[in-house]
């Protein structure tokens, strides 16, 4: 059977079983399109938000940025597992306390303002949209390898995917789909793992085989990777930051966006009990363990692997020939996501850091007019079993693990928008005695138009998957996390100070991220060149969240010191939400 009709098998046999999944799941009511109906066990919510947090940033992305950076891309690993706690014991349990649908309600019933709601619904539709580029990008690049399309296409086939089972099944079905989407993606990013450590080292843990004997050379496997890719003028995979201060802003900054995200939150509210939220919380930071002990592992792993295909004879000898390449190189050529140009008419493949003015005069030496090949970060878990020779079966495997990655999270995203347009914007503001009906039909219409802009922008996405996921981080921590916070902490705070703060927060950080990524992410349109010497202060666009959070609270705290404190009966709320002793079902108004 050939590798194609294998991915067929494994890509199609899955969907089937999620399409099946979302059929029998079918949501009757808006109670179980938003919600569950409230009923769903902690286990199998811990199960389905692992599969909603590990997105096509989390199993495509994340260790293939590593693999690129080596330490100094850890902070994304740090980031999101820190901010997960973060959610699981500082806001999740308080919030299902509070008993609500959507975050834009919570924020509208504790600053007493449909406007705060409204500013909450703009918060939430452009973090979860930003984010949603990145999945559909990742689902993109997925399907294009594994189906033999380009990207483009690609991504339209993920796109109708998405459509099929997201808006027939609402949360109710994305739940049970997302459970199954997990086993899928866990299996799947797992066992090459395994295979794959095996290989290089022996032993069949990879978290534990990164530590260990490389066993072609007896050196620390760690070891023999940094010397292979500082003989090519490459930074030390093991190699400290530079800039700490940047580094560490943004890992605050994908924490305090995690714990903003709704389309998470949500889902603590699917449960029966503030307790059952605490139990949900646990149980997804087990199975979302499973796969961050694991990346690491599998980054190194892979870049070694690359490397020594390219060299296999050693990084002094010279590379192979280009008519002599590996047919996974060929392979994903067919999507654009690998380049090659022969600068020096010689047939081979030079890949080197031609960026690197200290190593200019060793590769004029070896006759290297620059680095010929750029191979795109987000496909090196999707090839690892192919460059690591491993069966068909285990390729057909990841492919159906990348795309259940990229599909569960990008449900869950186009569910808490549909909700926040349907239920907040047009139930909460717009026509307050709009039927149950309506609003179902509504939340259908709007995730489908947010599938289609999602799909348009994921075509020309402002970065790696994981890179733009980030962004969604840091503009859902600087403009929703601190409102949920003093929400729930600060009796102080009233609704124009928490509108002022999220305003301030989002228009800050936006316009910091259009400055460098381009107005709107439209590619062409950026102020100055994403470059760290044009950063102010060193600082990223990817970690201004958390300056943009700063600014929030300041505003907030500002605003509501000189402004009415909030009416007794706000601030008796906030006191009894703070203590989570027991909730009813979430409902609406």
């Amino acid at each position: 059977m050939s590798q194609f009709a294998i991915n067929l098998l494994f890509v199609g046999g899955s969907f089937l079983l999620y399409i099946g999944i979302a059929v029998w799941a079918k949501a009757g009511s808006t109670s179980d399109f938003y919600v569950a109906g409230g009923g769903v066990h902690p286990v199998t919510n811990g199960m389905a938000i692992g599969a909603d947090w590990m997105s096509a940033a989390s199993f495509i992305s994340m260790a293939g940025l590593i693999a690129a950076g080596g330490y100094a891309n850890s902070t994304f690993l740090m980031g999101w597992t820190g901010g997960y706690v973060l959610l699981a014991m500082l806001l999740a349990p308080y919030l299902r306390k509070f008993g609500k649908f959507t975050v834009p309600e919570f924020i509208g019933d504790r600053y007493y303002s449909s406007n705060a709601r409204l500013v909450a619904v703009i918060c939430l539709i452009v973090a979860s949209v930003t984010y949603v580029i990145g999945q559909m990008a990742g689902a993109g690049v997925a399907f294009s390898r594994f189906l033999e399309v380009d990207s483009t296409n690609g991504l339209i086939i993920a796109a109708i995917v998405v459509f099929i089972y997201a808006v027939m099944g609402g949360m109710k079905g994305i739940t049970y789909t997302q459970v199954a989407q997990y086993c899928v993606l866990i299996v799947a990013y797992t066992i090459p793992a395994v295979f794959i450590s095996l290989q290089l080292t022996g032993n069949p843990i990879p978290g534990l085989g990164m530590f260990s004997t490389h066993t072609e050379s007896g050196l620390p496997l760690l070891t023999k990777l940094n010397q292979v890719i500082t003989d090519l003028g490459f930074n030390q995979y093991t190699a400290d930051v530079d800039n700490k201060l940047n580094m560490v802003l943004f890992t605050l900054s994908l924490m305090i966006g995690t714990a903003g995200l709704p389309h998470v939150i949500i889902r603590f509210f699917t449960v029966p009990k503030v307790s059952d939220a605490r139990w949900s919380g646990g149980w997804a930071l087990v199975f979302i363990a499973l796969l961050y002990l694991t990346a690491p592992a599998v980054a190194s792993m892979a870049r070694l692997n690359l490397m020594t295909t390219i060299y296999p004879e050693g990084t002094q000898a010279q590379p192979i020939e280009y008519d002599q390449r590996p047919g996974w190189i060929a392979t994903w050529e067919e999507t654009g996501l690998i380049k090659y140009e022969d600068k020096n008419n010689d047939g081979r493949i030079q890949l080197y850091n031609d960026n690197n003015a200290e190593f200019a005069d060793t590769a004029a030496e070896r006759g290297w007019a620059g680095n010929e090949m750029v191979v795109n970060n987000d496909i090196l878990v999707l090839a690892n079993p192919e460059i690591a020779n491993l069966p068909g079966w285990v390729i057909g495997l990841i492919a159906a693990g990348g795309l259940a990655a990229a599909l569960s999270t990008a449900a869950g995203l186009l569910l808490a928008i549909s909700s926040a347009v349907s239920h907040d914007l047009i139930k909460g503001r717009l026509n307050p005695n709009i039927s149950d009906k309506g609003e179902l039909l509504a939340a259908r219409i709007s995730m489908a138009v947010a599938i289609v802009v999602a799909t348009w922008l994921g075509a020309n996405p402002p970065g790696f998957a994981a890179q733009v996921v980030a962004l969604a981080f840091g503009i859902a921590g600087a403009s929703l996390f601190p409102a949920l916070m003093m929400g729930i902490f600060s009796k102080r705070v009233n609704n124009v100070g928490a509108i002022s703060g999220m305003l301030a927060g989002l228009t800050f950080t936006l316009v910091y991220i259009f400055t460098y990524k381009g107005w709107l992410f439209i590619p062409g349109t950026n102020t100055l060149a994403d470059t760290p010497e044009n950063w102010v202060l060193g600082i990223s666009p990817l970690s201004i969240g958390a300056i943009g959070a700063i600014v929030n609270f300041a505003v907030a705290f500002g605003v509501s010191k000189v402004t009415a404190e909030p009416p007794v009966e706000i601030q008796e709320l906030v006191e009894s939400v703070r203590y989570p002793r027991g909730a009813g079902t979430a409902h609406d108004h």
